[in-house]
């Protein structure tokens, strides 16, 4: 029996991108490729807190920006 995977669309740093339905913000960080330290999250404009990326499900639509520190001088 093959299960089927709802793939929606979302918005990252204002690019589309298509990822399962109930997917994770910690899972996308981490299909992304994104380093998860000095990363801040916006959930439609939310800060989410990175307590919280695990249990913080995407839904269609959904505008997410990612913000990583960057040391200067």
């Amino acid at each position: 029996m093959t299960a089927t995977t709802t793939v929606i669309q979302v918005q990252v740093n204002d690019k589309p991108v298509e990822c399962p339905q109930g997917q994770s913000l910690i899972a996308l960080l981490t299909t992304l490729d994104m380093p998860l330290q000095a990363t801040a999250v916006a959930l439609n404009d939310d800060i989410v807190a990175r307590s919280e990326w695990d249990s913080t499900q995407m839904k269609t639509g959904d505008r997410i920006a990612i913000f990583q520190a960057i040391a200067g001088g």
